[in-house]
């Protein structure tokens, strides 16, 4: 079973499941991972594995849940991707925000780790930047975030580190989104983008043919550095 903690609702009267990494000893901080559409894959736990072995806490909570327990597709098999677009047409953003913030309570009254930070892809990259200017989380990471350029109105209630992966050639945000971005938040104090000349969407994914090996183990690189700085 890949979902091996319960997480209980803000409200408290559901919960729903997580992928809980360990690490060996003491937890430098915790990482909340926040999936792609395709839900806590093998990918995204795979996120949370390395992590792990870097020394944080990690942890994928089921954002789909509300829709369906235990979604998990492979980006690949393109019949599974045309399931996740449906499925991320259906999910309520806002909602799933909510339920980061569950998250973020459960790994520090539960879980007892004060120091929070979370890392998103596609999707997640959107909810990350959405947890940063709507949560108390302490450091955000998005990679290829889609319809940031909607969201970049809340840029002012971002109070804690941000990083935002932008591969240009990605196929889900063209470049004026990306310009757009970049006017917004290249001078805000918080927020650092990175961009990566020449990308496609998911350069940085655990598994399958999207990944660029040098890219994504430069961007991990920026992150892990980002991180153990924000969270120390």
């Amino acid at each position: 079973m890949s979902l091996n903690e319960t997480i209980p609702t803000l409200e408290g009267n559901a919960s729903f499941g997580a992928y809980v990494a360990r690490p060996a000893g003491t937890p430098r901080g915790a990482i909340i991972v926040i999936q792609e559409i395709f839900g806590v894959n093998p990918g995204i736990r795979q996120k949370c594995d390395k992590l792990a072995a870097e020394g944080w806490l990690a942890v994928a909570p089921d954002l789909f849940w509300r829709l369906k327990p235990g979604i998990e597709l492979d980006p690949d098999v393109p019949a599974e991707f045309n399931e996740a677009l449906e499925w991320m047409g259906k999910f309520d953003q806002d909602t799933g925000i909510r339920d980061i913030e569950a998250t973020i309570h459960h790994i520090r009254r539960t879980l007892g780790v004060a120091k929070v930070g979370c890392v998103g892809y596609c999707l997640g990259g959107r909810l990350a930047f959405m947890t940063a200017a709507r949560t108390d989380i302490d450091a955000s990471v998005g990679y290829y975030g889609v319809g940031i350029d909607a969201l970049l109105g809340e840029k002012h209630a971002i109070a804690k580190p941000l990083m935002l992966h932008i591969p240009t050639a990605d196929g889900f945000v063209p470049p004026e989104t990306q310009a757009a971005m970049h006017s917004a938040l290249d001078d805000h104090p918080r927020v650092t983008l990175y961009d990566y000349e020449g990308l496609d969407h998911g350069f940085a994914t655990e598994h399958g043919k999207r990944r660029v090996e040098d890219a994504a183990n430069l961007a991990d690189s920026r992150t892990a550095a980002f991180f153990a700085e924000a969270l120390a």
